[in-house]
């Protein structure tokens, strides 16, 4: 099963699909440092930068899921809210790629403000290239964070693109996804302690409180990239939430 990743920042996405079983074949990701951890982490993976330059053609009918974050600058409530008139609007640029990618599924996220500016025009343009969209708002806390975060994600399907129809099953009924689940289960526990989610938590795993400052990490030699990895954790989505949307998906 093949992952195409747009607006990737360090991975969220990207871990998720690869709990999943999904093969990443590409990400599209402009920042610098987000790209420093998209090489670390999946070496043999291209990097396309401005997703403005993109061309997915090259993947036409080769996706079975694409992602992608799309910047939630015009919507959020933490900026002027300007949507279609912000020139950081890119959905048109990740509906491009759609159009042209042609994947069976498609799973987007955004910031809760998306609500009420812009996601009903999300919809109608998935709906008018003949997926089948549906959005859900999903907080991080239902993953057991201590903060509530609520997210917007859209999750859209389109029959007649996919190479595989529904979920595959073994010879004793399993689906491939029941069947793989202790393996990937494993697999997203050793994961998840050594990656940078676990390296910039905040909070006390004794009590389960989040700090208001973060302790002195690398004290000696300070942090390197702090602000950077600040800013890209703050953008990054919640992995186990994206990862159980994928489960839920027949392909």
């Amino acid at each position: 099963m093949t992952h195409l990743d747009l607006f990737s920042g360090i991975g969220g996405f990207a871990l998720a699909a690869k709990w999943r079983g999904f093969d990443t074949i590409a990400f599209c990701e402009k920042d610098e440092f987000c790209q420093k951890v998209l090489k670390k982490h999946w070496p043999n993976v291209p990097i396309f930068g401005d997703i403005k330059e993109f061309d997915g053609e090259q993947f036409n009918g080769k996706i079975d899921l694409l992602t992608g974050g799309y910047p939630c600058q015009p919507f959020s409530v933490a900026g002027n809210q300007r949507a279609h008139d912000d020139d950081r609007h890119l959905w048109p640029q990740m509906f491009r790629i759609i159009t042209q990618t042609k994947p069976t599924w498609v799973i987007c996220e955004n910031v809760y403000g998306h609500v009420t500016l812009g996601l009903d025009n999300v919809l109608a343009d998935l709906e008018n290239r003949n997926y089948t969209a549906q959005s859900f708002v999903i907080p991080s806390m239902a993953t057991g964070r201590n903060h509530r975060r609520d997210r917007v994600y859209v999750v859209a399907y389109a029959a007649g693109n996919g190479r595989n129809e529904g979920a595959t099953s073994t010879s004793d009924g399993e689906t491939n996804g029941e069947r793989r689940k202790e393996e990937q289960d494993e697999i997203r526990d050793n994961e998840r302690r050594g990656s940078l989610w676990a390296e910039m938590d905040w909070g006390s795993k004794k009590t389960g409180t989040r700090g208001t400052e973060p302790p002195p990490l690398r004290v000696d030699d300070g942090l390197p990239n702090r602000m950077d990895r600040n800013r890209a954790l703050g953008n990054a989505i919640v992995p186990e939430i994206a990862y159980k949307i994928m489960m839920g998906i027949g392909v």
